[in-house]
């Protein structure tokens, strides 16, 4: 199986924070994927050496710093009343609204859903801010959140 019931990952309650609300149509359109799946788009996207973001090393593209080219906060956007991402996250992330977005937690946590929802949602997704990558399908560009309140911008 492909996915597993949204509300079977340990951070589920994030999709139903009441503060957060989301609509029952953007719910619908974000999946959890299989932990065998996770790990599949893990080894090939993210890591083949490492299963979370607090371990990436030499060899893995994150663990570069040429592969990030900025840096800002994102946690002053998400505190705020305005619903919309951080200019500089928007501005680099210039994909079209039906892009496959993959949101990797860890090699066993990936969520998927499309720009649209994850831009109307990014704030329930950023209460798991333990350094996931945000990367589109068929594209370069990415994200990682961090849980000082900082984000990189940058391509794989």
């Amino acid at each position: 199986m492909t996915y597993i019931p949204l509300d079977d990952i340990k951070h589920a309650w994030v999709f139903r924070f009441k503060n957060l609300p989301i609509s029952e149509q953007d719910l619908k359109n974000i999946k959890a994927m299989s932990p065998a799946r996770s790990s599949a788009l893990w080894a090939q996207f993210i890591s083949k050496q490492v299963d979370h973001p607090d371990f990436f090393k030499e060899g893995d593209w994150p663990f570069n710093d040429a592969s990030w080219i900025d840096k800002a906060m994102w946690e002053k956007a998400w505190e705020g009343e305005n619903p919309d991402l951080p200019e500089l996250i928007s501005e680099h992330l210039n994909w079209q609204n039906n892009t496959t977005v993959y949101y990797c937690n860890s090699k066993k946590q990936v969520l998927e859903t499309t720009w649209a929802v994850f831009k109307r949602c990014w704030k329930n997704f950023l209460m798991m801010d333990d350094g996931p990558i945000l990367i589109g399908k068929k594209r370069s560009e990415v994200v990682q959140f961090l849980s000082d309140g900082t984000f990189k911008i940058g391509h794989k």
